[in-house]
């Protein structure tokens, strides 16, 4: 009991003595240190370790926290009027969510499929709902289970900007990622 004791107080004092031995310390701090001798008991030997370089080392939960908060932030594939194919620059997008859901079999995602108000109600639902299916299949052909995925069409139900002009139609022709 006692020597594991000694081998973990030696596994934190070792290394930071090499790296007290390795850092540098300004003529300041040497001067003030005191005798400058070389022996091994000076409180001063300790003076020039450097602490907080290093970065923690996240656990599995929280790694997956910080990707699932990431997949939240760009989750949003837009289209072209009355268009449901993906187009190329949400490819990098996509392929994220993708190996996402690749990675974490258990996580599941909704996609919903949303549409501009210009059209028939039924129209826009049809509409939302092919490009929420357009985004499924996609992910599903990078090897997604389709148990993973489930969608759903809001038409023009929830519209993402209300100032009926170009700008706005096109931010309302989208499909959500929502985890």
């Amino acid at each position: 009991m006692e020597l594991n004791k000694l081998l973990k107080t030696m596994l934190i004092v070792v290394p930071a003595l090499a790296l007290g031995a390795c850092s540098s310390t300004d003529s300041a701090t040497d001067a003030t240190g005191g005798s400058g001798s070389m022996g091994g008991s000076d409180s001063s030997m300790t003076g020039g370790v450097e602490t907080g370089g290093v970065s923690t080392i996240l656990s599995p939960e929280e790694q997956q926290r910080q990707m699932a908060e990431q997949m939240r932030r760009e989750n949003i594939i837009y289209f072209d009027f009355d268009r449901s194919e993906v187009q190329g620059e949400y490819v990098d997008i996509l392929n994220a969510h993708g190996n996402y859901l690749l990675e974490h079999p258990s996580v599941r995602v909704l996609i919903e499929g949303h549409s501009d108000e210009r059209g028939t109600p039924e129209y826009n639902i049809a509409l939302g709902e092919r490009r929420a299916k357009a985004v499924a299949k996609y992910l599903q052909a990078m090897g997604v289970q389709p148990g993973q995925i489930s969608i759903v069409s809001y038409g023009e139900e929830k519209p993402q900007d209300m100032s009926r002009s170009d700008d706005g139609f096109a931010k309302n022709r989208r499909a959500v990622l929502v985890y």
